[in-house]
């Protein structure tokens, strides 16, 4: 999954889950620390792989629900549990969304891909670098266009445009305090 979609698809579970829970929406920093950890593994889990060469595959320590789940117990245990909570559920839902993502494209749940260290991924076939990213998202754009909008691919546009839809339904949180920080910024 981009990173966009990771983000989107965590808003749009915690959204409607914390309306439920918490009759409202995630405010500015909630919807913040969200996308953070919604991102978070890959942040993690990419660098060490392809930045530093530590792991032979993108999927590694932080996508390992052996460390995810103690780790957001944990952070949950503190008792700031609705914005701490927000990146929780961003943590959690990037795992969740790596191990069905193949589904789109008619493959198979991918459930070993959290297991790490028990389950370990085959290693890159080249070695790229930090440039995987611009390689992989080079490929994507190239190939957008010519998609037919019957391929699982409009799928990768829909939960996004899905979670601004949502997004913009509980007040687009988090505008605020990046307008205040841009012009704090700038000044």
């Amino acid at each position: 999954m981009w990173p966009w979609e990771h983000v989107a698809f965590g808003y749009l579970l915690y959204s409607p889950l914390l309306r439920l829970l918490a009759r409202r929406g995630p405010d500015g920093r909630t919807a913040g620390l969200l996308a953070f950890g919604a991102v978070f593994p890959d942040l993690v889990d990419k660098t060490l792989s392809w930045g530093l060469g530590v792991f032979p595959t993108g999927y590694a320590l932080a996508h390992s629900v052996f460390v995810a789940v103690p780790v957001g117990v944990a952070l949950l245990a503190t008792g700031r549990s609705v914005r701490v909570g927000g990146f929780v559920a961003g943590y959690w839902s990037h795992l969740l969304g790596d191990i069905v993502d193949p589904v789109r494209s008619g493959g198979d749940i991918a459930i070993s891909r959290v297991f790490w260290p028990v389950v370990v991924g085959d290693p890159y076939e080249e070695s790229l670098g930090v440039g995987r990213g611009v390689v992989y998202l080079t490929e994507f754009l190239r190939e957008l266009p010519t998609t037919d909008l019957t391929s699982p691919a409009v799928l990768y546009l829909l939960s996004p445009l899905l979670a601004l839809a949502v997004w913009l339904a509980d007040g687009a949180p988090g505008v605020a305090a990046c307008r205040r920080l841009l012009v704090a910024v700038t000044e």
